[in-house]
């Protein structure tokens, strides 16, 4: 099988059916990203948007493909933020990642650290409750930092890297364990006129599942970190969860997306009933948004 082009077949696409040499499945990549920038509004007029990056695939696509459309406007800003959790060398070799895409496509860079921002490195924070894995800490305090330091920078928006694979995890994640909060959160954009201090959040990639981020890094020769175990990776739920929908999608071609537009179907109208009895709360120690008298930020520090 070759490209409708007449070249080498490079992808082969198996929910439409066709296959793609390199130039054109990468064309294809970022023409699915930018109709879900255009149907969503992701990008407005006068936009200073924050790329947070890890220094993996799906950060540095996003980057990549934010750059190419940051370029084409006069009224859009970008950057990019890098948070150093105090992960030993792990850390380390993808923040060098970090670094070098944004080099290579002349991004600022902006980095921060755990030790900095609440005195001391992960290893030492997940002491305050050994019964927590450390993904629990990593992630509750990376999302908290990234937000203050996307508003300090006067970002209006922070893009994350978010894949299909991502959402349709989060989706029945948030589902199975009845997590409404949370699943109400799950879109291409979540943003909040009412709730002060909170960047909203963009997923460009949303629409583009695992195996196409990483084919479209390589196609573009993208610097990105390849190995995908953290030191403290273990066990989980959304692990299980991952390995059955990856199994599903290899079955029956298409099914992440039919997760995600389902989910996509019942939010909005769900969001109207619920925004209707929200009460929103700012912590007492830190000032930030919670659903709490003290954000599940401050709360893990305090313990």
């Amino acid at each position: 099988m070759v490209c409708k082009c007449g070249k080498e077949t490079y992808f082969r696409r198996k929910y439409e059916g066709i296959d793609l040499c390199k130039e054109c499945f990468a064309q294809s990549v970022e023409k699915k990203i930018k109709k879900n920038i255009r149907i969503n509004k992701l990008i407005s007029r006068g936009d200073k948007i924050c790329v947070a990056i890890s220094g993996g695939k799906d950060s540095i696509a996003c980057l990549n493909i934010m750059n190419e459309i940051a370029k084409k406007r006069n009224d859009v800003e970008l950057f990019a933020i890098t948070i150093d959790e105090g992960i030993g060398p792990y850390r380390k070799k993808t923040i060098k990642k970090a670094e070098e895409a944004c080099n290579l496509l002349k991004i600022p860079l902006k980095k921060y650290s755990f030790k900095e921002e609440f005195e001391k490195p992960l290893k030492e924070i997940i002491k305050n409750n050994p019964k927590l894995n450390a993904c629990t800490y990593c992630g509750v305090l990376r999302r908290k930092l990234i937000n203050q330091k996307a508003k300090e920078n006067k970002a209006t928006k922070i893009a994350f890297g978010f894949n299909l694979n991502d959402e349709a995890e989060s989706v029945f994640l948030n589902f199975v364990f009845g997590n409404l909060d949370k699943f109400l959160r799950i879109g291409a954009k979540v943003e909040s006129k009412t709730i002060k201090k909170f960047v909203p959040r963009i997923k460009p990639l949303r629409e583009i599942p695992e195996k196409e981020v990483f084919a479209y890094c390589d196609a573009l020769n993208l610097p990105y970190f390849k190995e995908k175990i953290c030191p403290y990776g273990k066990e989980s739920v959304r692990k299980t969860i991952r390995k059955y929908l990856y199994d599903l999608e290899e079955k029956y071609p298409g099914s992440l997306f039919q997760i995600v537009n389902f989910a996509d179907l019942i939010i909005p109208p769900l969001n109207k009933q619920v925004l209707k009895k929200r009460k929103i709360k700012y912590c007492k120690i830190c000032g930030e948004p919670a659903s709490k008298e003290i954000c599940k930020a401050c709360e893990l520090l305090e313990k």
